[in-house]
């Protein structure tokens, strides 16, 4: 299982946001480029970047996202805003492993098509986030009538390959992983399965391995020293 640091971009510097709330945001470094640079170091061999005021609708970070991927030798996958097939080539033009695709992949499927089309399924990842089972887009800001579960089995028949599951009820709590929810969404997606949401201690990532996931994006636990990304590396 592939431990993958978060660096959360928000006004151009490196954040975590608690319980996805734009307003209770902790700065952790004020560059995002040393933060990269800090979990490479570390021995990270991919990296999950977001440009969260993409996400948010309030601007984009793609500028610092290009000065990090000039910075980095490990792979990484960007997130946050990515609605157009023009804004997914631009950030795989800038370096990106591949492209992490929300709100459209719910609202736009015919989209999320495109990209799949164009870019094949090796270069985009969805992104399903939820508070529990429930989903939820527009930088989390929004609920919908869908269930992970159903849109996961929806998006599978569409051709997406990996799948990140969130559970944005813990994001940036540090309260440890719900593994029954973590254990549902393994049911339920045959393809490659990357989670996050709630990690605070190594004994969680101990769980999420013997559920058979195979990735966990960590942010906040890493940021504060609670888990070790050396022992899983």
């Amino acid at each position: 299982m592939r431990v993958i640091p978060a660096v959360d971009i928000q006004g151009g510097r490196a954040v975590r946001l608690f319980e996805g709330d734009p307003e209770r945001a902790t700065v952790y470094f004020e560059d995002p480029i040393e933060a990269a640079r800090h979990w490479q170091a570390k021995g990270a061999s991919f990296l999950h970047l977001v440009d969260l005021d993409a996400a948010l609708g309030r601007g984009d970070n793609q500028r610092v996202i290009g000065r990090i991927a000039s910075a980095l030798d490990v792979p990484f996958e960007v997130g946050g805003g990515v609605r157009s097939l023009e804004r997914a080539h631009a950030l795989l033009e800038l370096g990106a492993r591949r492209v992490v695709v929300g709100t459209v992949a719910v609202r736009q499927p015919e989209v999320l098509a495109s990209m799949l089309e164009a870019l094949g399924p090796e270069k985009v990842v969805v992104s399903v986030d939820a508070r529990g089972l429930e989903v939820v887009v527009a930088g989390w800001q929004e609920r919908t009538a869908l269930e992970a579960t159903a849109l996961s089995e929806r998006l599978w028949q569409q051709g997406v390959r990996a799948l990140i599951y969130t559970d944005v009820r813990r994001d940036g709590t540090l309260l440890g992983v719900d593994p029954t929810l973590m254990a549902t969404m393994r049911r339920a997606w045959p393809g490659e399965l990357i989670v996050g949401g709630g990690v605070g201690s190594d004994r969680d990532l101990e769980t999420l391995s013997e559920l058979g996931v195979d990735g966990v994006i960590v942010g906040k636990a890493l940021y504060e020293g609670r888990v070790s990304l050396e022992r899983w590396v």
